[in-house]
């Protein structure tokens, strides 16, 4: 690599020796700069991944007589330093360094799962004792029979001889839960007791439908009630037609399911499966799956992905439902609704940490914590301040997942070394990410403000589809902004299928071709990097990226349009509006807002709106009675944004005893009319409604007393 110790040293403000096999001629090397910064109390930061197995194994060797310092890997090899470009790669590799310098992340809460190993492979029998003969050294199997092919000719439809498993069979009824909690419930209709047949096959040749194959099931279809089976089983007796069907559970911890068209009930049909369940179909399992599911004893932790805010939930208010974006988006199914307590429910043990949530949740009530969107914001901001001080120009950040993302931008490095291709462009800054869907509005466009040029997400086949379109929806809310306010040109992008080629070679050779376009592509950035800091709360980041961008817009102030329509899919900001003819000042709209965008006047009849507040999520219009409420995805620009506005108000309706105002006169009006026609609002009853709470009471007490004594 054509390294430039002195320019990066330079940046970084430390002295930098540049080495050209330090990780085996030169390990000694390593070892003295651990003695120096173990010393010091200082990190120690390796710029390169290849061969960080050795360098861990000589710091724990270091480790036996003293303390050692952390240390942190970066990969500059295949990220820059390998590539047509290399040469122009200081300035990116600096910023790479600088991010490796940070404190790592504050920890987060972890799940626990225990699993004491037992096993649960539905499936055919056959394919199933194939399988737990591979797995019952370690695991405690038991298998629930799906049947086979049926007939006795098929050697293979069935299992061996001799029992050397628990066998369940039945009908499936359900199937929940997730690594070391999962619970299988079974109906015991079939006439053949697994547990008492012996497997001597007289009722396979005794059948004259050929009703019974070698999974020791009766298929209904075919039989014909010769019950010749039963005579020839009588010693063992373990058919018998007249047996009431059961329902049964039973608790497992790992479940392998090798079922071919399970029903929808009995299996996880999502995108994202619990952990602990695999299935590979008819196929059989590999041995990826094999080895997972040896290791899968034992107690295991992973982060808790999210944080959750109730207050700042749109999901529901009043049993209504409103915003669903969260739950639409879950992969793993592992968010619901429940409106009845105003809230979602996450259910941490099916949470895979995509950050999809976070992403589409318009308020920012779902936040992502690994890392946490301030921790992530400064990862950003450092990026990009330093390529800029290091001479960088047009950056442009490439967010991909830590997992095949890397494996593809790692796959284009070598290829470059090789002269196979051009490799990673110089302004191109590859940033790997957890998930590919974790990073949304708030901080893509916090990125442009801290002086990107563009920002690209790269897709591999890991991400479900339901991601894709949030991203792109997303991604289209924020083009519409940055255009709206005069930055010409594309500045983000969905690099979407491709690097789902074929083979590597030609997925390799795709994105190549996709990075040196990306790198080249125009698109106006800022004129001066912001300097805020990404903030824990959505909305506010969203609110000081808008800001910084609206005040460098490439267009005056003055020139810019009153508001910026946004597509209605995904969009956080807007306003609402009202039909005045309907909307009869119920307020319904006041009490189901969750942002505090929609309130009353306490001394007159309004609908009051702040537009700052509004996150579109659509409960006010799901809530009026009067469907009188319509949502406007926009951006308004004027100051009138943050301003309370009146979205209507009436004339108050007079109490006729009192004359206190109580209502509006709409209201009042239209309440009278429906009810004018009805025998319990008659005489004295209709004028009581003309009242208010008050003098309603009084003369109905008045009349009761009159009622008295006239009896008497």
């Amino acid at each position: 690599m054509p390294l430039n110790p002195k320019l990066l040293g330079t940046v970084l403000h430390e002295d930098l020796t540049r080495h050209s096999t330090l990780c085996r001629r030169e390990a000694g090397a390593f070892v003295k700069a651990l003695e120096v910064s173990t010393a010091g109390g200082e990190q120690l930061v390796v710029a390169c991944t290849q061969e960080s197995r050795l360098f861990v194994d000589l710091a724990q060797q270091a480790s036996a007589t003293s303390s050692v310092s952390p240390i942190k890997f970066v990969n500059i090899r295949e990220t820059g330093g390998w590539g047509w470009e290399a040469a122009k790669a200081m300035p990116k590799i600096a910023a790479l360094l600088a991010v490796a310098h940070l404190p790592d992340p504050e920890p987060v809460p972890t799940i626990t799962y225990t699993s004491a190993g037992r096993l649960l492979i539905l499936g055919p029998l056959g394919a199933a004792e194939a399988v737990a003969a591979l797995l019952d050294d370690v695991l405690e199997v038991s298998i629930f029979s799906t049947g086979g092919v049926v007939g006795q000719g098929d050697s293979m439809a069935g299992g061996a001889q001799e029992r050397r498993y628990p066998v369940l069979a039945g009908s499936a009824v359900s199937l929940t839960g997730w690594l070391g909690a999962f619970a299988f419930t079974w109906r015991r209709d079939n006439p053949i007791d697994l547990d008492v047949c012996t497997r001597c096959n007289a009722c396979l040749s005794a059948c004259p439908e050929g009703a019974i194959g070698l999974d020791y099931q009766i298929d209904s279809a075919l039989c014909q009630s010769h019950r010749a089976c039963v005579s020839v089983c009588g010693v063992a007796g373990a058919i018998d037609f007249t047996r009431e069907p059961e329902s049964e559970s039973q608790a497992f911890d790992l479940v392998l399911d090798l079922r071919t068209n399970p029903s929808p009930h009995s299996t996880f049909l999502q995108h994202a499966p619990p952990q602990g369940y695999f299935r590979t179909g008819a196929m059989g399992a590999d041995a990826k799956t094999l080895i997972a599911l040896r290791g899968l004893i034992g107690e295991f932790e992973k982060a808790k992905f999210f944080s959750y805010k109730q207050k700042l939930c749109a999901h529901s208010r009043n049993t209504t439902v409103g915003c669903n974006a969260c739950i639409d988006i879950c992969s793993a199914k592992a968010i619901s609704s429940e409106p009845k307590r105003q809230q979602i429910s996450v259910n941490p043990n099916l949470c895979v940490g995509c950050g999809a949530c976070t992403t589409v949740c318009p308020t920012g009530a779902l936040g992502f914590a690994y890392p946490r969107t301030h921790e992530q914001g400064l990862k950003l901001k450092t990026l990009l301040t330093t390529y800029t001080a290091a001479g960088g120009q047009d950056a442009v950040l490439l967010l991909h997942s830590q997992g095949a993302g890397q494996t593809r931008i790692e796959q284009l490095g070598r290829a470059a070394q090789l002269r196979q291709a051009r490799g990673v462009p110089a302004n191109v800054i590859p940033v790997a990410l957890w998930h590919t869907a974790s990073t949304g509005l708030d901080l893509w466009l916090s990125a442009i403000a801290f002086g990107a040029r563009s920002v690209a997400v790269l897709l591999t086949d890991e991400e479900a589809p339901q991601y894709v379109q949030g991203l792109r929806e997303q991604m289209a809310v924020g083009q519409a902004l940055l255009n709206g306010l005069g930055y010409s040109g594309v500045h983000l992008h969905l690099l979407d299928g491709v690097t789902n080629g074929q083979n590597n070679e030609q997925s390799v050779t795709a994105l190549d071709a996709c990075l040196q376009a990306l790198a080249s592509a125009t698109a106006q950035a800022v004129g001066q990097p912001a300097r805020f800091a990404v903030t824990a709360e959505k909305r506010s980041t969203l609110e000081l990226a808008l800001d910084h961008l609206i005040t460098q817009a490439p267009a005056p102030v003055a020139a810019l349009p009153e508001a910026i329509a946004l597509p209605s899919a995904g969009s956080p900001f807007g306003s609402v509006v009202v039909n005045k003819e309907k909307c009869t000042l119920c307020l319904a709209c006041v009490s189901a807002c969750p942002a505090s965008a929609l309130a009353d006047n306490p001394n007159s009849p309004q609908l009051r709106f702040t537009e700052k507040n509004c996150v579109q999520c659509g409960l006010c219009a799901q809530t009026c009675p009067e469907d009188a409420i319509a949502l406007m995805p926009r951006l308004l620009l004027t100051p009138q944004r943050k301003d309370i506005r009146v979205l209507n108000e009436m004339r108050p309706y007079a109490c006729v005893r009192c004359s206190k105002p109580f209502g509006t006169l709409k209201a009042i009006e239209g309440m009278l009319g429906k009810l004018a026609g009805h025998a319990m609002f008659q005489g004295a009853a209709l004028e009581r409604l003309k009242m208010c709470g008050d003098c309603r009471v009084i003369d109905l007490y008045s009349a009761d007393n009159e009622t008295r004594i006239t009896d008497l």
